[in-house]
């Protein structure tokens, strides 16, 4: 295998950037469904060996630490995930061709998180072997982000140095998003008794349901976010009933809970506790919300780039890291899972630019 090293002539921004937009659509052209990533593992890994950089690999996962890593010095965890959600049926373009159009790099998973993905590589490559920097740098690309797996990025964080604090790649508009909602799925039953409908029996399962329902809507925590404004909780499924003459014994509801930097997951579930007569069962507490300090040092440079800082609604990797990290990356998260997905190539140039002197300003 021909090994490429850069000096640090070759080590230009513009080389980086060719380099990101190549293997990104590299990336595009191989199928990575979550839990399916073991071929787009293969090139990442092939790429980073071409560079004489050592990897890791646990299942889909690779990782790698700059050259002069120091055990003394803090760490920096650039992660950023390589799996994509399925296409939908609204595709009019093939998913997988990688095709360049008026400046916009089409395929799936191009700009979530594609787009991240290669920008951060680039920025792992730009201080790879410079000595005496301030922190160590470890890459990692994961697996199942969009299905928040257990064999993702959860499965490697033990086998890493203790992490100051991570840049999470996703598509941002290279905002800072220095806070994101966590999640938490509630499974509820209200238990009632069965009895004939034209009779006065039983104990309707669903009318105490509703009072519990109700108490889901409008039910507002004592404490709001200043960046992701009020825990949100919304009930998304109904399932009761076995025919129409038979008062159900039974009625399950779904609840989605958004919630944020004010409480734990844990604590949410005690105040619901509290106030509801119906069984719950949280499906995980494994999502939850996360944020950095707005004055940490490299919010600040952020800022000073002219970057703005906002809390996130959606959830990522970040729910699962439990250290400090910052949200942040090229394209835009309203075209994430949509159809003809797209990332503009000059976002991921201008990225990588601002990635870099990002770390620059601490490293």
């Amino acid at each position: 295998m021909q090994v490429q090293h850069y000096t640090s002539k070759e080590k230009s921004i513009s080389v980086l950037q060719a380099e990101a937009i190549d293997l990104l659509k590299k990336l595009i052209k191989i199928p990575s469904f979550s839990k399916e990533e073991d071929k787009t593992t293969e090139l990442i890994t092939k790429f980073l060996l071409e560079k004489g950089i050592q990897i890791n690999e646990k299942l889909n996962n690779v990782w790698a630490y700059n050259k002069c890593f120091d055990e003394s010095k803090p760490t920096i965890l650039l992660n950023s995930h390589h799996d994509t959600v399925k296409p939908n049926s609204g595709y009019t373009l093939d998913p997988f061709n990688a095709e360049i159009k008026d400046d916009k790099l089409f395929g799936l998973g191009s700009n979530d998180a594609g787009g991240a993905l290669v920008s951060l590589l680039s920025a792992f490559l730009f201080f790879y072997d410079e000595p005496d920097l301030n922190y160590n740098i470890i890459f990692s690309a994961t697996a199942e982000e969009e299905i928040s797996g257990s064999n993702g990025v959860a499965c490697i964080l033990n086998e890493l140095p203790k992490i100051d604090f991570a840049i999470v790649g996703e598509p941002t508009q290279m905002h800072l998003a220095i806070a994101e909602k966590g999640l938490i799925v509630l499974d509820c039953k209200a238990i009632g008794k069965a009895g004939h409908a034209a009779r006065e029996e039983g104990d309707n399962a669903i009318y105490k349901a509703l009072k519990d329902i109700l108490w889901f809507r409008e039910y507002q925590f004592q404490k709001v976010s200043e960046l992701l404004g009020p825990v949100k909780m919304s009930v998304t499924m109904i399932r009761s009933g076995s025919q129409h003459n038979v008062v159900p014994a039974e009625c399950e509801f779904t609840v989605d809970l958004r919630s944020t930097d004010c409480y734990s997951n844990e604590e949410i579930l005690e105040i619901i506790k509290q106030n509801v007569s119906c069984e719950i069962k949280p499906r995980s507490f494994r999502l939850q919300p996360s944020s950095i300090s707005p004055t940490h040092p490299i919010v600040l440079a952020g800022i000073n780039l002219g970057r703005n800082t906002y809390g996130s609604p959606t959830t990522s990797d970040q729910a699962l890291m439990p250290f400090a990290s910052l949200k942040l990356g090229p394209g835009d998260s309203a075209r994430s899972h949509m159809a003809d997905e797209f990332i503009y190539v000059n976002e991921i140039e201008q990225g990588i630019e601002l990635y870099i002197n990002l770390l620059k300003a601490i490293l």
